[in-house]
């Protein structure tokens, strides 16, 4: 007898142009098998339908289902045969659309099930909990509760998931009773996310005490103390616990190498780092997103930005956690360029930025320093999600105030509706960095009235705003009243009272100061006073804090160019060639000079005495045309500013060819009558150069904006905004 043809070879006729074909005999048999749904009818093929197992035949067609649509005509079909109330293709289909992405379809088809039992449950909680929608999954829980449906070693893990996410450390404790009450206390599955529950809530001690009752430790047990550890600020925990791991056997899952890198990126642990790079290579795992953004932070952060580039470029498609680590990594390892390039790439890909990646690119404009970058950055921002972001406001005050506009800054500062006290703290100390102390002072009684509670970085702008004023009473009387809000003054708050009294010739008062500490003095305080020091030529006092200072770092070399500098200022040349000297000895050399000057969005750079620049004729033509102009108007060089043992005439002209006077002397020929300059320096503006600047301003009629390592100098009619003190 001839076999019975089978059911799909009954189907009439394939739908192709309603399910995609491909080339495998099973995915061909479940197109036809929605052929066969398609054409089924209840009343026609009763008998067939009695005659085949119906869970089976729908559970692999929910199985197959690649799209919602699908789901759809599967689900109808239930209520057509009355199998709508099975809930084990009630189970599969939530499941199905879950997996989808469809968690809205997954509810409908929830809501129009009638008596759930916990795998159905189990089945929308977890829906929810996979696209942390943790609300969604708790309020599930929660009427699973009241319906008196009792939960699984399926369903508890979900609802800790969920509880971490929010997080709701209440609800999860009482899940954890629960969890007791069961009998799930030696469920592994169970507790790990017990333990995770408890890491992500920040309660790691009490994630430690469930970890170590754990009679087995699975990776995932492992893996969720490492996370904890990681997440929790406690990185070397984080690596002791890894360790631990390692000794037990366990072979760490992806998961737990990203919490790895995490810890070595966050102890700044290069090698140990690179160690685990190896290791992830090694197990073919180097593809995976998640290691790869932890690697490339890690290299980003320690410095190794070519390296994290490289990783950077393995992704075809970088996520936007990826961008903000290698613009971030740019932007805080001394590679503005490349971060503002990477942010413009960025934008132009029309790749969506978030809040950090805004922060990232504006503290980048801030480092370059282009305030026609900055104005383009500011332009972006204000047409972007982020023009109401509180932090990306406070990060463009600080660009503007960085790029010398610090009037662009204040305009920033006024349209923005929520200043908290990071926003009003910028302000301040973009005002300090300019030397406009009463406005920072005036705008501290403001955000007083405002009821906005300072901060210690309030008052560090506050104090370097009259450390750069001149305004000793009022910083002093600032200094003191830290403690009336609490505040513990640090290091720099010490060194800005004692460059405050030492620049106003309190050299005394100053040391007595540092004297007094209740911590100890650091590098900066000491600074400070040697600093001090060199401008009233104190030679004795100075040499002391240079001792201090050599004490501390030995090999810094800014220490022995600032006793050289006062040896200098005070014509001790004999002891100027000793610190030469022990500078050589030490193998240390001094920085070189130079200034920028940003013509038409371009930044170009001078040094001392330069002439590589295609302009230089024209340039040093009109440094002499300068210098004819300068002498004419009464200028006498300072030659006490020079820090070599050289004759008067050889000291004018090395005066004359200083980087900034090259800068400013481009500078003039390169732009229109009344064209702002603006010019960055990399060291202090020496006296002669300032003298000689404020002066070319009123000649020229132009301002001169110069910032140089320690502030910001408004050069205009003749006068400078420090006011001659700096």
């Amino acid at each position: 007898m001839a076999s019975s043809p089978s059911l799909l070879t009954k189907i009439p006729h394939p739908f192709h142009s309603l399910y995609p074909t491909k080339t495998t005999l099973f995915d061909f048999a479940t197109v036809q098998s929605f052929n066969f749904l398609k054409n089924f009818s209840s009343n026609a093929d009763s008998n067939i339908f009695h005659n085949f197992n119906s869970d089976s035949f729908f559970a692999n067609l929910i199985d197959n289902s690649p799209q919602k649509n699908n789901l759809a005509q599967v689900h109808a079909k239930f209520f057509l045969l009355g199998i709508q109330q099975r809930g084990f293709l009630v189970t599969k289909l939530i499941n199905a659309a879950v997996n989808l992405g469809e968690i809205g379809y997954a509810r409908k088809v929830f809501d129009e099930f009638s008596d759930p039992d916990v795998f159905v449950w189990n089945a929308i909680i977890r829906g929810y909990s996979k696209y942390n929608l943790f609300a969604g999954a708790i309020e599930m829980y929660s009427r699973m509760q009241v319906l008196w449906v009792s939960p699984d070693g399926y369903t508890l893990p979900h609802v800790l998931k969920a509880c971490g996410g929010l997080p709701s450390l209440k609800m999860g404790q009482q899940v954890h009773g629960q969890i007791f009450r069961l009998g799930f206390e030696k469920d592994v599955f169970v507790q790990n996310g017990v333990v995770a529950f408890y890491a992500k809530c920040g309660k790691i001690a009490s994630a430690k005490v469930v970890f170590e009752r754990l009679e087995i430790r699975n990776v995932v047990s492992w893996t969720s103390m490492i996370s904890g550890y990681a997440q929790n600020g406690q990185p070397i925990e984080a690596l002791r616990i890894f360790d631990e791991m390692r000794e037990m056997g366990v072979m760490p899952d992806w998961i737990a190498l990203v919490s790895v890198i995490r810890a070595h990126t966050d102890v700044e642990d290069l090698e140990h780092g690179k160690s685990i790079h190896s290791f992830v290579i090694k197990a073919g795992l180097e593809l995976e997103s998640d290691l790869l953004i932890a690697l490339t932070a890690m290299y980003a952060k320690c410095g190794q930005v070519m390296v994290a580039r490289s990783l950077f470029n393995q992704m075809k498609v970088p996520n936007l956690i990826l961008w903000n680590v290698m613009i971030s990594g740019y932007a805080k390892n001394g590679y503005a360029d490349e971060a503002v390039k990477l942010f413009r790439d960025m934008v132009s890909r029309n790749f969506r930025t978030d809040s950090i990646t805004a922060r990232s690119a504006v503290l980048a404009c801030a480092q370059v320093g282009s305030f026609e970058l900055a104005r383009w950055m500011d332009n972006y921002i204000s047409k972007s999600e982020h023009r109401d972001d509180t932090f990306v406001n406070s990060a463009l005050i600080d660009m503007y105030a960085k790029c010398g506009n610090v009037d662009m800054a204040r305009i920033v500062f006024d349209r923005t509706l929520d200043k908290d006290v990071v926003v009003w703290s910028a302000m301040i100390v973009g005002y300090g960095l300019h030397g406009r102390g009463r406005e920072a002072l005036d705008l501290y009684q403001l955000m007083n009235q405002a009821g906005i509670r300072p901060n210690d970085v309030t008052f560090l702008g506050l104090l370097t705003a009259c450390n750069h004023s001149g305004l000793v009473e009022d910083g002093w009387q600032l200094f003191h009243c830290m403690k009336d809000y609490g505040i513990e003054p640090r290091h720099q708050h010490y060194a800005c009272v004692v460059d405050l009294l030492g620049r106003s010739g309190y050299l005394d008062q100053a040391y007595d100061f540092i004297l007094k500490m209740p911590i100890e003095p650091g590098v900066s305080v000491w600074g400070a006073l040697l600093s001090a020091c060199k401008i009233h030529r104190h030679v004795t006092l100075g040499e002391y804090a240079a001792e201090r200072l050599f004490s501390l770092e030995s090999y810094n070399t800014g220490h022995y160019v600032q006793l050289s500098n006062l040896y200098a200022s005070a014509r001790m040349w004999d002891r100027v060639a000793k610190v030469r000297v022990l500078m050589r000895e030490k193998g240390l050399s001094k920085d070189l000079g130079y200034s920028l000057i940003e013509i038409n969005g371009k930044l170009e750079t001078f040094r001392v005495g330069d002439k590589s620049h295609q302009r230089s004729k024209e340039i040093y033509e009109e440094l002499e045309s300068l210098e004819r102009r300068l002498k004419q108007a009464g200028f006498v060089p300072d030659t006490y500013s020079s820090l070599h043992d050289l004759n008067d005439e050889e000291m004018v002209e090395t005066l004359c060819n200083h980087s900034e006077r090259l800068a400013i002397a481009f500078g003039l020929i390169s732009t229109a009558q009344g064209t702002t300059l603006r010019i960055t320096k990399n060291l202090r503006a020496c006296i002669n150069c300032h003298s000689a600047t404020k002066l070319i301003s009123k000649l020229v009629n132009r301002e001169i904006i110069v910032r140089d390592a320690n502030r910001f100098h408004h050069f205009k009619d003749g006068v400078c905004s420090c006011g001659d003190y700096w």
